[in-house]
């Protein structure tokens, strides 16, 4: 099958890296090899848990804190606590997704919902618990050309397995 003649697979990213303005503080962090380059062989499933869990934008800074019970999701200033909200949402979210047929997914690095490096965030850790074989990579992991063709075939080869 020409990865490049039939339609186009779904992968799911953070929203941010296509542009939508979705971060706390108002911004977007926009890839242009995840909107232009690869916009012609995916359909993009944008996902933002902050906002999709109620969040507001512009929204307090959020952090990962490891505590004797585990790692919890606390705004910076306040201390206010969305771990558990988050956690409900994620797998809720992720069992929607996995209904979806995607067949990749690209997470917004070091963020406290989607970073899958270093203690992944909340959102991170439940698709990669749910979807243990879906080829996941962060953004920073596809800037080299290699990687991503690499990520590529990975996706590719998930539809066709699936």
């Amino acid at each position: 099958m020409n990865e490049r003649a039939g339609p186009r697979v779904r992968v799911g990213v953070s929203a941010c890296l296509l542009g939508q303005a979705v971060r706390w503080d108002g911004g977007h962090r926009r890839d242009a090899q995840l909107a232009e380059v690869l916009s012609s062989r995916v359909e993009w499933i944008a996902v933002c848990p902050e906002v999709e869990v109620g969040m507001g934008v512009p929204r307090p800074p959020l952090q990962l804190v490891r505590e004797p019970e585990g790692i919890r999701m606390r705004e910076v200033a306040s201390g206010v606590d969305h771990t558990d909200r988050m956690r409900r949402f994620a797998q809720l979210r992720v069992e929607e997704l996995a209904g979806l047929d995607l067949s990749g997914f690209v997470l917004k690095a070091r963020s406290p919902s989607c970073g899958a490096r270093d203690g992944p965030g909340l959102f991170a850790e439940a698709l990669l618990e749910a979807l243990p074989d879906l080829p996941v990579e962060e953004e920073d992991g596809l800037r080299d050309p290699a990687a991503r063709d690499r990520f590529v075939e990975r996706v590719f080869s998930y539809r066709r397995g699936s």
